[in-house]
């Protein structure tokens, strides 16, 4: 079974780069951030024609999060309870024996704008929602944009960036508090020593110059670990195809026995 997450920032931006990475790739179940349109504005039949089902939590021009699988979703959360001031970032759906959520984290701008506090706030609101809802026992997925850079293994420069947005300790305690509800990094359990990154600048050749931050994850209960065989962040999808601009992000895959 292969799993992914993807910030695809701007989905009609990028639907046809999308449905090009679904030919080749053929993951089962994606979970999709930064949509930015509203529900019934979502390509439902763009995904049917490739064999995918969809579950969408849309937003006009901001946010929105959308699980796409081959097998029929049943839809289980829609939004964070508490949170829903702060736009379309959670959507939850059963896909067989599997519970898969994908969140778009808020970006909290920077340590003294009033979105960095309800950052937090809201972190502490998807720790509490997912201890409220998920068993450490069962088998679910937690993936998407997480907008923090939980070591200093997953940022370009480290003493540069120390302190600063994605980098403070009050952004990697509430990451660490989620790990704590019982989930794990597939990719940094498989590879625990790699510097690897999920998101690149547009600006400054910051792609080819590798100056990347690894905020992008895919996160499961230990039942879903002991399934993982592989985890890899599909770089190769950064780049431009047939002259279309990719997102700044690549997906993140997982493979599961």
């Amino acid at each position: 079974m292969r799993i992914a997450t993807w910030n695809i920032n701007g989905l009609r931006a990028r639907l046809d780069f999308l449905r090009l990475w679904l030919e080749e790739r053929q993951p089962d179940v994606v979970g999709l951030q930064e949509l930015k349109l509203r529900d019934e504005h979502f390509p439902h039949d763009a995904f049917a024609e490739l064999g995918y089902h969809a579950v969408v939590h849309g937003q006009k021009s901001w946010n929105g999060v959308a699980i796409l699988a081959r097998e029929p979703l049943e839809p289980v959360h829609t939004g964070l309870p508490g949170q829903q001031d702060m736009g379309a970032r959670l959507i939850t759906a059963r896909v067989g024996d599997l519970d898969f959520t994908t969140v778009y984290c808020p970006n909290g701008k920077h340590l003294e704008h009033e979105d960095f506090k309800r950052k937090l706030a809201w972190y502490d609101r998807l720790r509490e929602h997912w201890h409220e809802t998920t068993a450490p026992d069962s088998c679910a997925v937690l993936c998407g944009d997480f907008n923090v850079c939980p070591t200093d293994l997953d940022t370009w420069d480290p003493e540069g960036h120390a302190g600063r947005i994605f980098h403070t300790q009050d952004e990697r305690s509430r990451f660490a508090a989620l790990l704590d509800e019982g989930l794990f990094d597939l990719f940094r359990e498989l590879h625990p020593g790699e510097r690897a990154f999920s998101w690149w600048d547009y600006r400054g050749g910051a792609f080819h110059r590798e100056h990347g931050l690894r905020i992008d994850f895919v996160l499961g209960t230990r039942p879903v670990l002991e399934r993982t065989r592989d985890a890899r962040i599909d770089r190769d999808w950064r780049k431009k195809r047939d002259g279309m601009t990719a997102s700044d992000h690549a997906p993140v895959v997982a493979e599961l026995d």
